[in-house]
């Protein structure tokens, strides 16, 4: 197996997950701070992977395969952990609300592509530009979510919690998108297995 640069970035974003769960969990007061910056790291490599796959046309399919998982090992991670961090009835359910929707839609997406691949119909379920605009929205959410204390008299943890709703709102419109162009693929297959 050969392990390029961008899938050397990845595997780091892999890592960075238990070091993201330790120092969520630290009783210190720069705690908030140290799991930001870890997010945010994580956040760049998710970007600079990417840009170098394409840039150096380094790509691999063992990268191609750990690039999504990565991002939704990192993503469902800090999700629930900002739940676990709103346990009241009303916060918990608002903040569990689009916590699921989105944690919902990665499985349900990533399920789609897996078959659709199975088919030979990947380019229907192909990255759009509302998914990046989607990402940017949650990621920006999480951070802000992950450091809440307020910065520069930004209430950080009140924007973030309505950037995780319009992360929400945009992840059910890329589900639904992808979805519309993925079932004339999944019908045409049906109708030829009759």
């Amino acid at each position: 197996m050969r392990f390029t640069i961008p899938t050397i970035l990845t595997l780091l974003r892999i890592v960075l997950i238990p070091v993201f769960v330790v120092f969520y969990y630290l009783p210190v007061e720069w705690a908030h701070l140290a799991t930001t910056v870890i997010f945010a790291s994580a956040a760049v490599t998710d970007w600079l992977d990417g840009y170098l796959a394409r840039r150096l046309q380094a790509h691999s399919p063992f990268g191609a395969f750990l690039d999504p998982v990565a991002d939704k090992l990192m993503v469902t991670t800090a999700l629930v952990f900002i739940v676990d961090s709103n346990p009241t009835a009303f916060n918990g359910f608002w903040m569990a609300l689009p916590a699921a929707i989105i944690i919902g839609r990665e499985i349900t997406i990533s399920a789609l592509r897996e078959w659709m691949a199975e088919l030979g119909a990947t380019a229907a379920v192909a990255v759009s530009m509302l998914g990046k605009i989607k990402t940017t929205a949650q990621m920006a959410a999480l951070l802000l979510l992950i450091y809440q204390e307020p910065l520069a008299g930004l209430p950080t943890a009140l924007v973030g919690f309505a950037l995780l709703y319009v992360a929400a709102v945009l992840t059910l419109w890329s589900m639904v998108r992808y979805m519309r162009a993925a079932w004339p693929v999944l019908l045409v297959r049906e109708s030829s297995e009759l």
